[in-house]
C-alpha cells in the first residue's frame, strides 16, 4: 500500500470532435508510445465506422453503451488474512469501472490480427453495444469470479 499522500486525479479535457471527456479517455486508453495524433486518427476513425455500420445513430452513444455494457460492478481482490490469502469480492469504483472496461475494448480489439486497429476498434465497441463480445465475456468472468468467491466478503475492510 502507498504510504505517501493519494494522487491528486487530474481532469481529463474533453475532445475536439465530439467535445466528450469518454472519447478523450479512449483515445489515451488506444495511443502507444505518447503518439496522440496518430491514436486520435485510429479512434476517430473507429467511430465513423460504428456511425456507418449502426444505421447513422450517433456514434457516442453508440460507445457509452458499450462501455456501459463492458463496466464491470463486482471483482475479487487479494486480502492476506492470517498465512492465506483470499479472494475477497468487492464493488469497484466508477472510475476504475470506466478505466477496465476502456482496458478490455481496447485489449481485445489489439488481439485481433490481421485487420487494421480502427476496424478492430469499431467492431469491438459494436459488439459491446450489443452485449456480446470479448469485453463482455470478460466482465462476465470477473462477476463469476466474484461470486464464486462470496464466502469471503465478510474480510473486506
Amino acid at each position: 500500500m502507498a504510504r505517501r499522500r493519494r494522487a491528486i486525479k487530474r481532469p481529463i479535457p474533453p475532445d475536439s470532435r465530439y467535445n466528450s471527456p469518454l472519447v478523450m479517455r479512449l483515445v489515451n486508453t488506444v495511443m502507444r508510445r505518447g503518439k496522440k495524433s496518430l491514436a486520435m486518427r485510429i479512434v476517430y476513425a473507429a467511430l465513423d465506422k460504428v456511425a456507418e455500420k449502426s444505421g447513422g445513430a450517433n456514434p457516442l452513444d453508440v460507445l457509452q453503451r458499450a462501455v456501459e455494457n463492458a463496466k464491470p460492478r463486482i471483482e475479487t481482490k487479494a486480502r492476506r488474512v492470517g498465512g492465506a490469502t483470499y479472494q475477497v469480492p468487492m464493488e469497484v469504483p466508477p472510475d476504475r469501472q470506466l478505466s477496465l472496461a476502456l482496458r478490455w475494448i481496447v485489449g481485445f480489439a489489439d488481439d485481433r490480427k490481421g485487420i487494421p486497429m480502427k476496424d478492430a476498434l469499431a467492431a469491438e465497441i459494436l459488439d459491446a453495444y450489443q452485449g456480446q463480445g470479448s469485453a463482455i465475456r470478460k466482465r462476465d468472468e470477473v462477476h463469476k469470479m466474484a461470486q464464486a468467491n462470496k464466502a469471503f466478503a465478510h474480510f473486506r475492510w
